[in-house]
């Protein structure tokens, strides 16, 4: 059986000024989230270890991370933040994957030489790159994958798709279309925070994770809890059980790879 792997989680030691983003309808995650804090529900949970993703956007962090993933051999991988528009990025790559926070960038961001040129610098050491969008930027992030066909994505968090609201079919198209490049994967993870944080149900999820499944496949999609943020609408036994749960009638050969095998596989790891 593979390991069972969380591919999407982040640490961080809380300040004001670098996270910004947490305002004040987020206090609860306002502190410090350390290996000590998500071992224990890990281990609840019945997963082996994690991927850690960046949450700022600076080299310093990157550089933590990595310290950490060292002295933890349950954070089997980081993808931490480069400058992927510098003109030295090759200088600065030491990680399993990649990621840029595109999601608060203009539009036609990921179409600038300059960013491309970041790109195109990752397959040279094998790094994979993790799409953080929302679901309007699925066309144009259409068009970076397709420039790139060699390299590996993965869409985090579906995309962003309004559940709150209920809404769909745009986001379908959109999922659909970039699901049809065989580079991209795609993280069932995220989702919570895109609901009524208070008020939503496991049943809210399951129209957009058959839709993932049926576009990508079993083998090209992973769990991933966004952990701590998660937290915001929902623990973290929980925020898990809506994939595990979702995913119980697959085969055994499907569960293995969503919960844990195909994220061994995306990024090169135990």
């Amino acid at each position: 059986m593979a390991p069972r792997i969380d591919a999407h989680q982040h640490f961080w030691r809380y300040s004001p000024q670098t996270h910004a983003w947490i305002d004040d309808s987020m206090f609860s995650i306002k502190r410090d989230f350390l290996p000590s804090d998500l071992k224990p529900l890990l281990d609840a949970a019945g997963f082996d270890g994690c991927v850690a993703v960046q949450a700022e956007q600076s080299v310093a962090e990157t550089e933590w991370l990595l310290r950490l993933a060292d002295e933890h051999a349950f954070i089997r991988g980081v993808v931490g933040w480069v400058d992927l528009c510098a003109s030295d990025v090759a200088d600065q790559l030491r990680l399993r994957g990649t990621r840029y926070i595109v999601q608060d960038e203009p539009a036609g961001f990921m179409l600038r030489p300059e960013f491309q040129r970041g790109i195109a610098a990752l397959a040279e050491f094998g790094l994979t790159y993790d799409i953080l969008i929302y679901e309007r930027q699925l066309p144009e992030a259409l068009e970076l994958v397709r420039r790139f066909p060699e390299q590996r994505f993965v869409i985090d968090h579906i995309a962003k798709p309004a559940i709150r609201d209920g809404s769909i079919d745009a986001w379908r198209a959109g999922i659909t279309a970039i699901a049809a490049c065989p580079n991209v994967y795609c993280k069932l993870s995220g989702m919570v925070t895109e609901a009524d944080w208070r008020r939503w149900r496991p049943s809210d999820f399951v129209p957009y994770i058959e839709t993932v499944l049926e576009a990508f496949g079993p083998r090209r999609v992973m769990i991933g809890s966004d952990w701590p943020v998660c937290l915001l609408a929902g623990e973290y036994g929980g925020v898990m059980a809506i994939v595990t749960d979702a995913v119980g009638g697959l085969t055994a050969d499907e569960r293995d790879a969503i919960l844990g095998g195909t994220a061994a596989e995306f990024y090169g790891v135990a």
